[in-house]
């Protein structure tokens, strides 16, 4: 694979996206992601009057896992790779999430991605928790090699920490479904020889060849598509003829951008860490595509004039889908977007307060953890067809997600309606409520 594809397939994930080039300057710098994100969500229990202790038990993930460890890389000499595995909450099934390589991976951030998983998980009914990890390492600059040793050296320091019924991995930011394959042949040849296909599962995100399933690498697009579509219904919005713009066009901005189009949607601008374009006549997302698999960035686009980050939030259209990564949308930001709709594709791209302005100009919201959980629905298909030694085909799959996703929806629009709340708050305490029910049924032991 060479270095561009390298970088275009290295997006793959739960909710998956390309670094961004501001995103880049610092992750620190931007503020405690897991305090933001237990604001947010405290104040949506509170508003739902979510049991005091469950609040209590859903404010701290259960373990947070580092590991320090030592690989050999192509120069000869060794490197410590810090690696961190947060395990959220099981209560409703095994821990589940995506594991991230990135230079800024932190605790903090693995913390907020694991919360924001179980919440995922819980609204959608989904038997499954919430967990996050990775590495603090750059994929990219890694060669394929060194990627294999960081991988199968970091799934064997995991050990039992994870396990097809305990906590299942899946790709994320910087890792791609080589990287699942990885980590599950590692896994296997842990365990003993008459259990290894037991353990398929252990991943998912895995290529079809390794055991994945149909229609997952392009489930979180899809999945944000179902909202927009369902929303344009609601709104009486016709999509076909409408404008929009993309922030990251990796695995979940590319797919979401095509899908779009097929609608008839029509995409003026898109931005990636390597810059933002503009056309006011549209571009074809499918020949963006491939110049991004070649470059490994939008920049350069010959269908399009390159433009600052500033003008792209200044863009006029109809639908933006900020699919780059975490805390991207700022009250700079919010003041200068002029779009209908944002159907956020990233994990946490907003700030509370941005999102603030943009209610009061009357911009709708579809929040992360409805929008982008396209991914980990799939997820859930793969590990149930590795379970039952199952292959869907791709069409059962997306009818699947398809009834999934809208009846989710439909949730969410429900309780926003009855507890007069945001999208974003009702998400939150769907989710919460359902969780104090499964806790108040069973108690805590002892």
């Amino acid at each position: 694979m060479s270095a561009p594809e390298t970088a275009a397939a290295m997006t793959e994930s739960d909710e998956a996206m390309q670094p961004g080039k501001d995103h880049e300057t610092g992750l620190r710098e931007r503020g405690n992601l897991f305090q933001i994100a237990s604001g947010v969500i405290e104040k949506a229990f509170e508003s739902v009057n979510l049991d005091t202790d469950v609040i209590e038990i859903l404010g701290q993930p259960k373990n947070e896992i580092i590991i320090n460890f030592p690989v050999r890389m192509d120069h000869g000499r060794f490197e410590i790779i810090k690696g961190y595995r947060v395990q959220h909450n099981n209560l409703l099934g095994p821990f589940k999430g995506g594991m991230r390589y990135h230079p800024e991976a932190n605790l903090d951030e693995m913390k907020a991605l694991a919360v924001w998983m179980t919440y995922k998980c819980a609204m959608h009914d989904i038997p499954f928790g919430g967990a996050k990890g990775g590495l603090k390492v750059d994929s990219r600059k890694l060669s394929p090699l060194e990627n294999q040793r960081v991988t199968r050296r970091f799934t064997h320091a995991l050990g039992n920490n994870i396990g097809p019924e305990w906590d299942i991995p899946a790709p994320d930011v910087g890792t791609n479904e080589q990287t699942m394959v990885w980590m599950m042949d590692t896994y296997m040849n842990i365990v003993g020889q008459a259990e290894k296909n037991s353990v398929r599962r252990i991943v998912t995100g895995k290529s079809i060849t390794s055991g994945g399933s149909h229609g997952r690498r392009e489930a979180t697009g899809q999945g944000i598509v179902h909202c927009i579509t369902e929303w344009a219904y609601d709104n009486n919005f016709n999509l076909d003829g409408s404008t929009f713009i993309v922030q990251g066009f990796g695995n979940v901005g590319g797919y979401c951008a095509r899908i779009l189009s097929k609608l008839g949607a029509i995409m003026v601008g898109v931005g990636d860490h390597g810059g933002y374009i503009y056309n006011r006549e549209g571009m074809n997302p499918h020949r963006l595509q491939e110049h991004v698999n070649n470059n490994g960035t939008v920049a350069e686009y010959a269908g399009a004039e390159s433009i600052s980050r500033d003008e792209f939030f200044g863009i006029e259209a109809d639908i933006f889908v900020p699919a780059a990564l975490e805390l991207e949308i700022g009250v700079k930001e919010a003041k200068s977007l002029q779009v209908k709709l944002i159907a956020e594709g990233a994990n946490g791209p907003t700030y509370p307060e941005a999102e603030e302005i943009l209610l009061d100009k009357g911009t709708q919201v579809i929040p992360d953890v409805l929008a982008n959980s396209g991914g980990v629905v799939v997820s859930y298909y793969e590990w149930l067809q590795n379970k039952r030694g199952e292959r869907w085909d791709l069409e059962e799959v997306q009818q699947r997600l398809e009834r999934r996703m809208r009846r989710s929806y439909a949730h969410v629009r429900q309780f926003a309606q009855q507890h007069n709340m945001s999208w974003r708050q009702a998400t939150y305490a769907l989710a919460g409520k359902r969780l104090e029910t499964a806790y108040t049924e069973r108690g805590i032991f002892p």
